[in-house]
């Protein structure tokens, strides 16, 4: 983006979209002059736009100078469609699940190569977890993203197993594990990580089809150990998705 930003004749929008562009999820506190670099903007440009954007409610200035993404950002993020229904619909199954085992419930959506966390249920005796609503996670690190992994087109399968980033010492970083692992999801129905993206945290996620039949999101549980849970987790995953499907399916007819 920074190549258009930075061109002759570009225009205001694509300038802000450079410097909003420059915010990643290893970059979510950035200074003037590293908005500066990352967006390929005049720093006096810099500036003058990050005053439009903080006045408009789109990035905060922090305490110490460095700016953050601001709620405004957060609000229309979650008017995007597929989060907005499918975070709907599945409310009122994800508390359920939340009820029954006091864990970290999940749903998320795939964007990309990355899992789009679009709701989260937490609680003082969940495990203590990475992910936040709006965050974007490997799929290949995490319970829900292995889901929507193993359902993807093939290009994006390509795309995530020639990019395998160590989270921990337990990331499945080989192509050809991560490959066999995919093929088992499909085949079994649901996903499990042990540590992969965070030490003390395992997961296990179930796919959630949309009215077509289609996996269009998945929920999953972060817990301590799945050594005697898992078949209890899978199954009270696996009630809360059905009932998500059997819900979106009435609403569209």
């Amino acid at each position: 983006m920074s190549g258009n930003a930075t061109a002759p004749g570009a225009s205001v929008s694509s300038r802000l979209l450079a410097v909003l562009g420059a915010f990643d999820e290893g970059a979510r506190q950035l200074s003037l002059t590293e908005l500066s670099r990352r967006s390929g903007l005049p720093l006096s440009t810099t500036h003058r736009l990050l005053g439009e954007l903080v006045e408009w409610g789109a990035l905060r200035r922090a305490d110490d100078g460095r700016y953050v993404l601001g709620r405004r950002m957060w609000e229309i993020g979650l008017l995007a469609p597929i989060q907005v229904e499918v975070r709907e619909i599945a409310s009122p199954f994800l508390s359920d699940v939340f009820a029954a085992t006091q864990a970290t419930v999940h749903l998320a959506v795939r964007e990309g190569t990355k899992a789009l966390y679009v709701e989260r249920l937490s609680g003082h005796r969940s495990v203590p977890v990475v992910s936040s609503v709006g965050s974007r996670l490997p799929l290949h690190a995490t319970g829900v993203g292995k889901v929507l992994l193993a359902h993807a087109p093939e290009r994006v399968q390509l795309e995530a197993l020639a990019d395998l980033t160590r989270e921990t010492p337990y990331t499945i970083v080989a192509p050809g594990t991560l490959r066999q692992q995919l093929v088992q999801v499909r085949e079994r129905g649901y996903a499990r990580t042990d540590e992969e993206m965070s030490l003390g945290a395992c997961s296990v996620a179930v796919p959630v089809l949309d009215d077509s039949g289609s996996v269009a999101a998945a929920v999953g549980i972060v817990v301590p150990s799945l050594r005697r849970d898992a078949p209890r987790l899978v199954a009270a995953l696996t009630t809360a998705s059905a009932g998500i499907t059997r819900q979106w399916r009435a609403l569209v007819r």
